[in-house]
């Protein structure tokens, strides 16, 4: 073995700034002071102000709706089941989305300051891919400042982020459409394999999360040509399809062998929108939510728990962005013709995505005020935000041509100067801020907080009686649901084993705040007296025993007091005439047992399931159980 050198001051690798020459210690300074690295400092800085805001939003919310839904899914169901990642979840097809809820489910249930931090570094990711395809459209100009402020603190982005079942499809979504845009245009400049590679995989995740990143390579498709058009090159379709074969051949092998899939979870539903929802709910978005949007706003919702907030703008700031947006468009039209197409596919994007959602999720018991709540709109800012650079390319390059600098700003020279970029982003940051705050304000509106926590300290002392099947609150979730708001599945991942049955010795139910009160079951039916002298009905051995009430139940859930004398432990299977069975357990001695029941009929359907044991059942209420 060699002896190793000695550490004189020429061999250390780590020196003190001091013994750098002093021209290498003036480049290196020039370096990190020059435009691009600027731009990218500042750039940092704004994503940095974008997490503190939304960090902030997390803050102020909490699970709401379908996140339980898939709170108890994951309490409920093993990571790979068919039954938890190929769920059809109201149309949607996302089982990347339910392996991470079942993970932060499992890892963390029903914590929301864990949530809030998946959030957070989803949110992050986004904006990392927005910030890189910002990069790849204008290079490092002062200019990507605006577009860049236009995405991160849009309030089209916010409805989607602050919600966690959201969240999971928008998220990804908005970090596949700038990803795969940013692949496209390096694949079509470079011709280089790995962003058709990197492009294919990105839509494959996105397509897992959410079923409408089916647009992803026809967006990006789309920005391809469209920058080829702004730098004054003829957007030829065919060398465009060829250069970048890899990444189109392959989204579109992924995209049938994805459709096989989702047809086969989901199916193809034609929904109940038409028409007349079409021409009514798309202009009520478009009148008050995007295009407010585009200045900041809509800067006021409203809200009816338990529903999510919609945007309300007033009228005179209505009128007064449509009235900036066909200045916009005129004038830079004149200014740079080849920006028309930009208008006219961003124009197009916005209401041709939100078709489909409306053919699905409208009818008779949808309200308009369902597209006015944001959040089918999270996608169309990212669009809209390549559009902004796209414009903006063709303004910064002037009449130069040629292709994006890497360093200093080109071409027009009303972008050399930072005033601008820093007018507009203040501005617009600035109105969106207030937008943010009337949207935490009504969103933070909600009991679901107060009943979770509550039923969290009630199972902290759970004395380890069952508590009945029953449903949550319907300002928490709604019987819409059923069975998901039953509260054994919304609770599953925070109670402990065998906090929930189909029968109990000892009746309580949740209240609305989530405390455990003693409950009693109301008379709406009643077990009339048995045929035998000091035993009513005699259950025993393997035939079921018809014990009848004194009126016909309809199909529904109920519960049954058994008040019994049995001869020693043993089992009963109940139910009604129709509906289903549930076993009860009964202790020797005389003692009630309340069994819920769901089924319709005139009669319960008693029958032993101890050899050799005998039950005496006498009478008792049949009803809805109630703790008031």
């Amino acid at each position: 073995m060699g002896t190793a050198p000695a550490l004189t001051p020429e061999r250390t690798s780590i020196r003190s700034p001091a013994a750098f020459p002093a021209h290498a210690r003036a480049a290196l300074g020039n370096r990190l002071r020059a435009p691009g690295v600027t731009v990218l400092w500042v750039a940092a800085g704004l994503i940095a102000a974008q997490l503190a805001v939304r960090a902030w939003v997390t803050a102020h919310g909490y699970f709401y709706w379908d996140d339980l839904i898939l709170a108890g899914r994951a309490g409920t169901l093993p990571l790979l089941s068919g039954d938890l990642l190929l769920h059809d979840h109201d149309g949607h097809f996302m089982p990347l989305a339910f392996g991470v809820s079942w993970l932060v489910t499992t890892i963390a249930p029903l914590n929301w300051g864990v949530t809030a931090a998946v959030l957070l570094a989803g949110q992050l990711a986004a904006s990392l891919a927005v910030l890189r395809m910002l990069l790849v459209l204008l290079g490092r100009r002062r200019a990507l400042l605006i577009p860049l402020a236009f995405s991160l603190f849009s309030p089209l982005t916010l409805p989607a982020f602050a919600w966690w079942s959201a969240a999971l499809n928008a998220l990804p979504l908005q970090f596949a459409l700038a990803w795969v845009v940013g692949d496209a245009v390096l694949l079509d400049r470079t011709g280089r394999r790995r962003y058709a590679i990197s492009g294919v995989l990105v839509t494959t995740v996105g397509l897992l999360f959410f079923e409408k990143a089916a647009v992803v390579p026809f967006v990006a498709f789309a920005v391809v040509l469209l920058r080829r058009y702004i730098d004054g090159r003829r957007p030829d379709v065919p060398e465009v399809l060829r250069r970048g074969a890899g990444l189109w051949a392959g989204a579109a092998a992924v995209l049938a062998l994805w459709a096989v899939f989702y047809l086969a979870a989901v199916g193809i539903s034609s929904g109940e929108g038409g028409s007349a929802d079409l021409a009514h709910m798309l202009p009520r978005a478009a009148w008050a939510g995007v295009v407010t949007a585009l200045l900041g706003g809509p800067w006021g919702w409203e809200r009816w728990v338990p529903s999510a907030p919609w945007a309300v703008a007033p009228g005179w700031a209505v009128w007064a962005a449509w009235a900036l947006l066909a200045a916009g468009i005129l004038l830079t039209i004149r200014a740079r013709r080849v920006v028309w197409p930009v208008w006219v596919v961003a124009v197009v994007y916005v209401p041709a995505v939100q078709i489909p959602v409306v053919l699905m999720r409208a009818g008779p018991n949808t309200v308009d005020e369902l597209m006015m709540s944001l959040r089918y709109l999270a996608d169309a800012a990212v669009v809209l935000t390549a559009a902004g650079a796209l414009i903006l390319r063709a303004f910064v390059r002037g009449r130069a041509g040629g292709g994006a600098p890497r360093g200093h700003p080109t071409g027009d020279s009303r972008w050399r100067g930072p005033l601008p970029a820093i007018v507009v982003v203040a501005v617009f940051a600035l109105s969106s801020l207030w937008s943010t705050y009337t949207f935490t304000r009504s969103w933070s509106e909600g009991p679901t907080k107060a009943y979770v926590t509550t039923v969290k300290s009630e199972f902290a002392q759970w004395d380890g009686a069952p508590l009945l099947a029953q449903e949550v609150p319907w300002t928490v979730l709604n019987p819409t649901a059923y069975p998901e708001n039953e509260a054994g599945r919304v609770l599953s991942s925070i109670a402990p084993p065998g906090a929930f049955a189909a029968a109990t010795d000892r009746l309580r139910m949740i209240t609305d705040s989530g405390e455990f009160a003693d409950a009693r079951v109301w008379w709406n039916r009643g077990i009339l007296p048995g045929p035998e002298p000091g035993c009513g009905y005699r259950i025993g051995g393997d035939r079921p025993v018809r014990i009848a009430l004194d009126g016909p139940m309809i199909a529904h859930e109920w519960t049954a007091q058994l008040n019994y004398f049995a001869d020693r432990d043993a089992t009963l299977t109940v139910g009604l005439e129709r509906g289903d069975r549930v076993e009860a357990p009964v202790r020797a001695g005389l003692n009630t047992v309340y069994v819920r029941i769901v089924g319709s009929g005139s009669a319960l359907i008693i029958r032993n399931g101890t050899p050799g044991s005998v039950v005496c059942l006498g009478t008792g209420p049949v009803g809805v159980a109630s703790y008031s």
